[in-house]
């Protein structure tokens, strides 16, 4: 990340000062700094990494090192609570470094990485060990781990106590095949028992929810057709699985969580879930937001992922119930490959692995479909950061407020950039986003009120629930 940025520096009418970014906060100051209460002229004090004050911007002891932001924003740093990391055992695919370093890039300083696709899945404690060891000393932002929950037995039953007891922040499992073999997909009457235990624990259920009925009925994708993709994912497969959930969360009173929600239809099932009090969630992705069925080129393999990019209206449909309030946030589902497992060289959507990367690039994403849309900075703050950290029990994270980690980003929400494959950070530059113009900036990154620049030493910390 750059350790510069160019601002107004409150000289009216007069040529962009350089201000140079400190390594270590004491005071920024912004004439648009993002609170939970909205956005405002304020100065930021930190100390010992967290949030001390927020004050009037003059309102700063004699003394303090301050750095005044002018016009660029300050936005609490993004919580990403839909990582694929995918070490140890897929490094080659994405792996600690590249991805925490891609998340600061972007302006996300927290990520919970999902129990795949790396090898072992995290489905026991010894496996949790494993992946904490592995991300040891090469996190550049704050990192969580969700647990699995497998097979249509609930294989791992006994292991979900253990792992919660550990820290993890909840308990992903998928109605359909997840693509890898060591993370089998459950029935329901597995996930049903499953979450008959997650309700005692009170811990979070997240779910891949497609009904493997319907797509065993669709006709199977194969070849360059994006349009073949998209018939063998339909959204029948998602509102039936949604339904199946809302049913499953009356009956267990468990904390039930859609993930990466493409089909707005089952919006509608949301609300009624809603109304009635249960504790069913859902959250969408900024490639949801950002990309049309219509628009996606054949052999463009990128664009794959599951359940599939839909058409025009479905993405205006997400927007609404996003502004209504019916999704918690807006997340990644970071999902890399490498361009052989990703077929680029025959772009068979058949073949080709389901995933989209774009860790470094939610934020921008979603800001870009925001702006054109009405909504604000803080819109954007809280799809981004404050609800996703909420969701996940992240108190401390997501929000700028006092007692809160001084995870903070230096934004210009009038700047723009296409975006360069050649400067992405993740491991394989292989993204839908590349070429496309995003409206934002994000001039620097601050974890616990320290620049991160993507060097040595990582700072980031292994979280705990």
């Amino acid at each position: 990340m750059t350790a510069d940025a160019t601002e107004a520096g409150g000289r009216a009418g007069g040529a962009p000062a350089p201000l140079t970014l400190p390594e270590r906060v004491e005071v920024l100051r912004s004439r648009r700094v993002v609170t939970p209460d909205g956005v405002i002229a304020a100065a930021v004090h930190v100390a010992g990494g967290r949030i001390t004050a927020v004050t009037g911007p003059d309102e700063v002891a004699p003394g303090a090192h301050v750095t005044d932001l002018g016009d660029l924003a300050l936005l609490p740093g993004a919580v990403d609570t839909h990582v694929h990391v995918n070490e140890p055992g897929r490094t080659h695919w994405e792996g600690f470094a590249t991805a925490t370093r891609a998340a600061a890039a972007g302006g996300v300083t927290t990520i919970i990485d999902m129990p795949l696709n790396s090898i072992p899945p995290t489905t026991s404690v010894d496996a949790l060990a494993t992946k904490r060891a592995a991300a040891s000393g090469q996190v550049f932002v704050d990192v969580g781990f969700w647990g699995g929950i497998i097979g249509a037995d609930a294989n791992n039953l006994r292991d979900l106590a253990e792992l919660h007891d550990a820290g993890v922040f909840g308990f992903k499992a998928f109605l359909a095949p997840s693509g890898v073999e060591e993370f089998p997909h459950v029935s329901l009457d597995a996930l049903a028992a499953a979450a008959r235990l997650t309700a005692r624990l009170g811990a979070l259920t997240v779910v891949h929810a497609e009904s493997p009925t319907v797509l065993d009925t669709a006709p199977a994708a194969a070849g360059r057709s994006f349009a073949s993709w998209l018939r063998s994912r339909p959204p029948a497969a998602e509102t039936e699985a949604i339904a199946s959930l809302a049913a499953l969360s009356a009956a267990t009173g468990a904390r039930l969580h859609v993930l990466h929600l493409a089909a707005a239809e089952a919006l509608d099932d949301v609300l009624a879930a809603r109304d009635e009090g249960l504790a069913l969630t859902v959250e969408t992705c900024p490639h949801y937001l950002s990309f049309i069925a219509e628009e996606v080129p054949d052999g463009a393999t990128e664009f794959k992922c599951a359940p599939p990019i839909r058409e025009a209206a479905n993405l205006e449909r997400l927007w609404d119930g996003l502004a209504e309030g019916l999704l918690v946030g807006v997340v990644s589902d970071h999902s890399p490959a490498s361009p052989d497992v990703k077929s680029v060289d025959t772009g068979d959507f058949g073949t080709a692995w389901g995933g989209i990367a774009s860790v470094q690039l939610g934020p921008r994403a979603v800001w870009t479909g925001a702006r054109r849309r009405g909504h604000g900075l803080a819109e954007l703050a809280r799809w981004v950061a404050t609800g996703p950290a909420d969701h996940a029990g992240l108190g401390h994270k997501g929000r700028i407020a006092v007692g809160a980690d001084a995870d903070l980003v230096v934004f210009d929400p009038e700047g723009s950039a296409v975006v360069d494959a050649a400067t992405l950070a993740h491991r394989h530059p292989l993204t839908p986003y590349a070429g496309r113009t995003l409206d934002g900036v994000v001039h620097a990154t601050y974890l616990r009120g320290q620049r991160i620049d993507g060097a040595r030493p990582a700072r980031g910390q292994l979280l705990t629930r």
